[in-house]
C-alpha cells in the first residue's frame, strides 16, 4: 500500500464534537435522582478540630444530610505514590487539619445551591497550632511537626557517599541556590466525580464517572479502598478538561463521593470550584536546589554536587519525592559529567499537597543544570553556547548509562541545539544586544539558550485491541486522552496497517467495562507505548486476515497485501482482491480482532534545544518575551500537527512559570494566590509567537521509533527564558534571578544586584540523612 498518512499533518478527528458543544463532562452528566455534594474546608493551615456541629446544615431546605468523618467511616484511598507509609491522609479530617482547604465535613443536597447555602451553616471549632509553610524552615530543629510521631518534617531523604568529593580537581566552582517555585495546575476543568450505586443484581457495585488521566488507576484505588472485586467497579472518564499531571489516582473527594452514594443509595456528584481547585488540587514543582558545578579552566566539567529540598506540602504529597526520583535521575542532563553527588529531602509543610505538573521532576532538573551552565559560562567569561557544545555527550556514546543510572537510548544533542540557534539568528541577536547596551537604551535584549534531555514512557506496558467489522474498524486502548489527539494518532496507525479510512475507525477509551486494563496517560507514554500496542494488534489482525484472503483467492498468504484501495489482494494481480467485509464474513461467529499488551524495552529520552528572546525595561523591570524557538526531538513524528500542538502547549506553560506563575502562602499558611485574580496565569496576549520545529532521532526501544513529546517543550522552555532574563542583565553584574522573573524581582536585581544572594549554605538537615544504598534501584519511569 502506498500513500501512508504517517508523517503527514492530519486534522484531529476529535475536534468536531468539541467545537460543536457535543462534549460530555461530569458537570453535564444527567442521572435520575442525582444529589449534589459540597465540602466544608478548613480556613486554617494547622489546627486541632475540637468540635463540628452539622445539625443546622442538615436541617436546611433541600439538604439530605451533613456528615463528618465519624459519620461515614470512610477508608483511606491508596496514594498515587507512597512517599512515607507512616503518613496517611483521611478523606475527611479527623483530629486535626494540616492545610488551608482540607475537607472537614460534607453536605449533600438536592441542588447545588442548597448545598452552597448549607455549607455556611456548619460550625467548626478549631484550636490553632503553629504553622510551618516553608519547606526549608520545616527542616529547622525547632519547627512545628506535622506528624510528631515521625520526629521531624522529613518524609523521606538520602545523601550520597561522595559529598563534595564530586568537585575534586575543579579549577572553578560555581554555586547557586535556585528556587523552582510552586505552581498551580489550573486545568480548564477542575476535579469532578459522579457516582452511581449498583448492587448484586446489577453488573457493577458502583459506576464512577470521573475526570481523570488514569481510569483504571482510579478503579484499582477505589476497589482496594472499599474492598470491591475489581470487576465490580466501573470507571468511566468522559471528556476531560485538561489534566497536566493533576488528575491521577483516587483522591479524598472521590472516596467521599463513593461512600455517600453507597450510604444513600442514590447517585451523587461533586464538581470542584475554581477556588477549591487552586487550594485542593495538588500543586506542582516546589523545589529548592543547592547546586555546585566544578569545571577546569578550559571549560570541561569535572563534577557536580546537588542538595535538593522537595516540598511535599501536607500529608507527604508525592511531588516532594520527585526531588528524590526523576530530578536526580535526570541531573546529568545532556552533558558529560564524570561525577555527581546528589542529596535529596522530601519536606512536610502545612500547605496544599504537592503532586505532579507537566514534566514531574524533569523540568526541575533541566532548570537546575541549565542555570549552572550559564553561571559557569559567566564565571569563565565564555559564550554559554560554546560551553554547552564543549560538554555535550557525543552521538557514538549511545546507548549511554549516566552517573545517576539512566540509560539514554539515542541522542544527537548538538543537532536540535544548533538548529534552534540558526532559526533564531543567534549572532545577529548578539549584535543587536550589544548595540542596545552601547547606545544606552532602556530596553535591553536577552538571549537565553537551553539544551535538555528528559525521560518518557518506560515502566509498565499498555493494552490495545484492534477489531475489524463489516463497516470498518474499532480500537480499544488503555491510554486515556484528554486533549492529546489519541483518536487521530491511533487511527492513523490502524489506517497505515490495514488501509481502513480514518472515518471508518471507531475509538474507545476510558471505560473500564469496555477496556479491561490500561495504564492511562501520563509521562508522555501514550504514542510510544499505547501506539505500539495498537500497531502490534493491527499487525496480528492483518496476519489473520491474510490467511482468510489467501484461502478465498487461492493464493499464498505471503503474497497477500493491502491495496491502495484499502482491500486485500494478491501482489502483482490487480483484479484478485477481497474487501474487509468479505474477510469479516468468513470469520462467522468469531470476531476478527486481536489484543496485545505491549511492554517497551525501556524508557526513552527525548531531547532538544530552545532559544528565548526577551526584552527588559530597565526602568520598570518588566519582561516581554519577544520570540521563542523550540526544536524538539521526539523520535519519529507520526503527525506533525499533533506534535506542534504539544510543543505550543508545553512552551506556554514553561514560559509562564519562568515569568509569571507562582503559588504563595503567608507565614500562617494562608494561600495568597487562591483565585485567578491573584494567580498570574497568562493569556495568549502575553505569549510570543512559537517557532516550533523538530529533528527526528529514532529510538530502538519500540516499533514506532517514537519518544514522548507532551512535556518536552516545558522542560526546554523554562530554563531558556530564565537564562534570557539573566542574560539581558549580565553586563550590570546580575548573575541570577529566581523564577518567576516578575517586574519587582527584576527591578531589584537591576538596582541592587543578585549575585550576593545567589548562594547560602544548605540546611543542616542534609548532614543527618541516611546514606543512599548502593543497591537502590535507579528510577527509569516518568510519573505523570
Amino acid at each position: 500500500m502506498v500513500g501512508s498518512l504517517l508523517g503527514t499533518e492530519v486534522q484531529r478527528v476529535e475536534d468536531p464534537d468539541l467545537l460543536r458543544g457535543r462534549g460530555t463532562y461530569i458537570g453535564n452528566l444527567a442521572a435520575d435522582g442525582l444529589l449534589h455534594i459540597g465540602f466544608v474546608r478548613s480556613p486554617l493551615a494547622h489546627a486541632e478540630i475540637t468540635s463540628i456541629d452539622t445539625s443546622e446544615a442538615a436541617a436546611a431546605p433541600g439538604v439530605v444530610g451533613a456528615y463528618v468523618a465519624a459519620d461515614l467511616d470512610l477508608p483511606v484511598p491508596p496514594p498515587f505514590v507512597v512517599v512515607n507509609p507512616e503518613v496517611t491522609r483521611p478523606p475527611l479530617a479527623t483530629d486535626r487539619v494540616r492545610f488551608v482547604g482540607e475537607p472537614v465535613a460534607v453536605v449533600v443536597g438536592e441542588s447545588a445551591s442548597a448545598v452552597a447555602d448549607a455549607l455556611e451553616l456548619v460550625d467548626v471549632d478549631y484550636r490553632e497550632l503553629p504553622v510551618v509553610a516553608d519547606p526549608e524552615r520545616a527542616l529547622d530543629e525547632d519547627a512545628e511537626l506535622q506528624f510528631p510521631e515521625l520526629g521531624s518534617n522529613i518524609a523521606a531523604g538520602y545523601r550520597d557517599r561522595a559529598g563534595d568529593s564530586a568537585l575534586d580537581g575543579a579549577d572553578v566552582v560555581v554555586r547557586a541556590r535556585i528556587e523552582n517555585q510552586r505552581v498551580a495546575v489550573v486545568p480548564l476543568e477542575g476535579n469532578a466525580v459522579a457516582v452511581q450505586p449498583g448492587g448484586a443484581e446489577q453488573d457493577h457495585d458502583i459506576t464512577v464517572h470521573v475526570s481523570t488521566q488514569m481510569p483504571h488507576g482510579v478503579r484499582a484505588g477505589l476497589a482496594k479502598a472499599f474492598g470491591f472485586d475489581l470487576e465490580r467497579v466501573r470507571v468511566i472518564s468522559p471528556h476531560v478538561g485538561g489534566g497536566f499531571g493533576g488528575k491521577a489516582g483516587a483522591i479524598s473527594e472521590h472516596v467521599v463521593a463513593v461512600g455517600l452514594a453507597l450510604k444513600l443509595g442514590r447517585p451523587v456528584r461533586w464538581v470542584e470550584g475554581r477556588s477549591e481547585n487552586m487550594q485542593g488540587m495538588p500543586h506542582g514543582r516546589g523545589q529548592v536546589q543547592y547546586a555546585e558545578l566544578g569545571l577546569r579552566r578550559d571549560g570541561r566539567i569535572v563534577g557536580m554536587r546537588c542538595r535538593v529540598v522537595g516540598d511535599c506540602g501536607a500529608y507527604a504529597g508525592f511531588g516532594g519525592s520527585l526531588a528524590l526520583g526523576p530530578t536526580r535521575t535526570m541531573a546529568q542532563g545532556v552533558y558529560d559529567i564524570p561525577r555527581i553527588s546528589y542529596d535529596g529531602i522530601a519536606s512536610l509543610t502545612n500547605t496544599t499537597p504537592v503532586g505532579a505538573f507537566r514534566g514531574a521532576g524533569r523540568p526541575e532538573s533541566a532548570a537546575m543544570v541549565e542555570r549552572m551552565m550559564d553561571l559557569a559560562a559567566a564565571e569563565l567569561g565564555v559564550d554559554p553556547v560554546s560551553l554547552r557544545r564543549k560538554n555535550f555527550l557525543v552521538p557514538d556514546s549511545f546507548p549511554y548509562k549516566t552517573v545517576t543510572g539512566a540509560t539514554y537510548d539515542s541522542g544527537e544533542y548538538a543537532v536540535p541545539f544548533d538548529e534552534a540557534l540558526r532559526l533564531a539568528g543567534y549572532e545577529e541577536l548578539r549584535a543587536e544586544q550589544a548595540r542596545r547596551i552601547e547606545a544606552g537604551e532602556t530596553k535591553l535584549l536577552g538571549i537565553g539558550v537551553s539544551a535538555y534531555v528528559e525521560i518518557t514512557g518506560g515502566g509498565s506496558g499498555e493494552y490495545a485491541e484492534v477489531e475489524v467489522h463489516a463497516d470498518g474498524a474499532r480500537i480499544r486502548v488503555g491510554t486515556s486522552a484528554h486533549g492529546q489527539g489519541h483518536a487521530t494518532a491511533f487511527a492513523m496507525i490502524v489506517n497505515d496497517t490495514l488501509g481502513i479510512p480514518l472515518d471508518k475507525i471507531e475509538f474507545i477509551q476510558s471505560d473500564t467495562a469496555e477496556v479491561p486494563r490500561g495504564g492511562g496517560t501520563g509521562g508522555s507514554r501514550s504514542l510510544q507505548i499505547g501506539g505500539s500496542a495498537v500497531r502490534q494488534a493491527g499487525t496480528e489482525v492483518l496476519r489473520r486476515a491474510k490467511e482468510i484472503a489467501a484461502s478465498r483467492l487461492e493464493a499464498n498468504a505471503d503474497d497477500i497485501e493491502v491495496t491502495d484501495a484499502g482491500e486485500l489482494g494478491v501482489a502483482g494481480v490487480p483484479g484478485a482482491t477481497v474487501t474487509w467485509a468479505d474477510v469479516v464474513s468468513e470469520v462467522a461467529d468469531e470476531r476478527l480482532a486481536a489484543n496485545v499488551d505491549f511492554a517497551p524495552d525501556g524508557a526513552t529520552f527525548p531531547f532538544g534545544g530552545h532559544v528565548s528572546v526577551v526584552e527588559i525595561d530597565v526602568e520598570t523591570g518588566f519582561v516581554t518575551p519577544l520570540r521563542h524557538i523550540a526544536v524538539d526531538d521526539c523520535g519519529r513524528v507520526l503527525n506533525p500537527l499533533l506534535v506542534r500542538g504539544q510543543q505550543h502547549g508545553g512552551a506556554a506553560q514553561g514560559i509562564a512559570q519562568a515569568l509569571w506563575e507562582q503559588v504563595t502562602f503567608d507565614a500562617d499558611g494562608n494561600p495568597e494566590t487562591a483565585t485567578l485574580a491573584d494567580y498570574a496565569i497568562p493569556s495568549a496576549a502575553e505569549l510570543p509567537f512559537f517557532e516550533a520545529s523538530n529533528t527526528e532521532t529514532l529510538t530502538p526501544l519500540n516499533p514506532l521509533g517514537a519518544k514522548g513529546i507532551g512535556e518536552s517543550a516545558t522542560v526546554g522552555s523554562t530554563p531558556a527564558v530564565q537564562n534570557a532574563v539573566v542574560d539581558a542583565l549580565k553586563h550590570l553584574g546580575v548573575r541570577h534571578v529566581d523564577m518567576p522573573a516578575t517586574p519587582e524581582r527584576v527591578w531589584r536585581a537591576i538596582r541592587y544586584g543578585a549575585s550576593a544572594t545567589c548562594w547560602q549554605e544548605p540546611p543542616a538537615a542534609f548532614a543527618t540523612l541516611p546514606l543512599r544504598a548502593d543497591d537502590t534501584p535507579d528510577e527509569e519511569e516518568a510519573v505523570v
